[in-house]
């Protein structure tokens, strides 16, 4: 995971290395370098959300990086990711810098871990749903335990969140409906109330942290719409409130597509970019408006074979 990018550009490396002497992660009571897990895993282990979350900011930006220095400047019309995305969005939009954002990720992961072992919180992919269908799973299967939807995927692909129970009655509701569910192997229940003790802490530390207005738009995950660039606190509350609201990464990029390509739009093409690691948002998009071909960047371009999208069902 950016293993190849390191090997290859100098720019690349350097991010790594600052990431390794900025934070250091506990694993089974030993200290891990972040390179060294993001490189050999074991992939348990980078599964963690405590682990995968600085992981998942760093690699991203070391493939920003690599890009920078393999064609000299790169002209950013527009920012997007999807849940901790949304992070490296705002840093490669200039609001957040790289080592002040990589500290709060990894205290978010922290966070959001011991949410997730403090309650018994689960999720499940719902194919084929509407978002009207996905509250009504929720509403029948909720029982008076916590059960929302938390990921807008794409259309037709939604996640709900919440206690495990309810996840588990979900299923059986949405066999009823005619729909197809799918529990997911996760930590907890993300984008529930289940969050709320990471909110309140991830929010007691972004109290000192100096936002910047970003320089191009960066479009927030609870909204679907673009962050508001004259109101840096209104991005700290976004942050802070997607612990525990759905992401609605369908709109989104649907919102994207008509802004950057509406009648309001210039003539230049724009090229669609997915940064390291993998193809997910590829195939997301695919589902949101074939028109758009984005390119993934999970290796440089002279080691890169491009690999058909993943069907993600989770963050």
């Amino acid at each position: 995971m950016g293993q190849t990018w390191v090997e290859t550009h100098p720019a690349s490396a350097q991010t790594f290395a600052a990431a390794d002497e900025a934070v250091t992660l506990e694993v089974d009571g030993e200290t891990r370098r972040l390179s060294e897990l993001c490189f050999n895993g074991p992939e348990e282990t980078l599964n963690r959300t405590d682990v995968s979350q600085p992981a998942l900011y760093t690699c991203a930006i070391a493939a920003y990086q690599g890009l920078l220095e393999e064609h000299g400047s790169v002209d950013l019309t527009a920012a997007a990711g999807l849940s901790l995305g949304e992070w490296t969005a705002l840093h490669l939009a200039g609001s957040i810098g790289f080592i002040d954002g990589l500290r709060l990720v990894a205290l978010r992961g922290r966070l959001m871990q011991a949410a997730a072992e403090a309650s018994d919180g689960s999720m499940v992919a719902l194919i084929g749903a509407d978002e009207t269908q996905a509250q009504e799973v929720c509403d029948e299967g909720s029982r008076g335990e916590v059960l929302v939807p938390a990921n807008f995927n794409a259309p037709g692909q939604i996640v709900l969140s919440g206690a495990a129970a309810a996840c588990a009655r979900a299923v059986e509701v949405a066999d009823r409906m005619g729909l197809r569910a799918k529990p997911l192997s996760v930590a907890g229940a993300f984008h529930s109330p289940l969050m709320e003790p990471a909110a309140e802490g991830l929010a007691n530390a972004l109290e000192g942290l100096d936002i910047a207005a970003p320089s191009v738009p960066v479009w927030s995950n609870v909204t679907g719409r673009p962050h508001d660039e004259n109101d840096t606190d209104s991005i700290k509350t976004r942050l802070v409130q997607q612990l525990t609201s759905p992401v609605r990464w369908s709109q989104c990029c649907a919102s994207m597509v008509e802004t950057l390509n509406g009648p309001d739009a210039d003539d230049t093409p724009l090229a669609w970019c997915e940064l390291a690691p993998g193809s997910v948002l590829r195939g997301l998009f695919r589902r949101v408006d074939r028109a758009v071909k984005v390119k993934t960047h999970d290796k440089p371009e002279q080691n890169h074979v491009e690999a058909e999208p993943s069907n993600p069902t989770a963050e």
